[in-house]
């Protein structure tokens, strides 16, 4: 899928429009690249569009292990990062994250969500 393909997919599954959908797109994408191992955010880019997998691309990490962010936290992050309300960020993370799901293989999308919290899982559930 290339990037406006990824972005109209999280504009169709929530209320946000074009511009809002790359933005939370985007810092998602920024959000789990901080959170998942250095290869497993390498294995993720490799899948992405150029312009997106560039936000894969974390600052180098004293440690390359999985730093995971509860569901909440990472939530108020991506409201900070875009300036969305909560409800709005809620939407949009679970609109990209299912979106992930479905353009990703089973295994690739298995990878990354087996480095989260349980409840990313069901934050992809409520917005398919």
């Amino acid at each position: 899928m290339d990037q406006k393909g990824l972005v109209r997919a999280v504009a169709e599954r929530t209320t946000l429009s074009r511009e809002e959908s790359a933005d939370i797109t985007r810092a998602v994408l920024e959000g789990l690249a901080g959170q998942l191992s250095e290869g497993e955010a390498r294995r993720l880019a490799a899948d992405l569009p150029d312009p997106l997998a560039e936000h894969m691309r974390a600052p180098r990490r004293r440690r390359k292990g999985a730093h995971p962010v509860a569901v909440s936290d990472f939530i108020r992050q991506v409201s900070e990062r875009t300036g969305l309300t909560d409800e709005d960020t809620h939407a949009g993370t679970g609109a990209v994250l299912t979106t992930l799901r479905d353009s990703l293989s089973e295994d690739d999308y298995r990878h990354l969500i087996g480095q989260l919290p349980a409840g990313y899982t069901a934050l992809a559930e409520t917005a398919s």
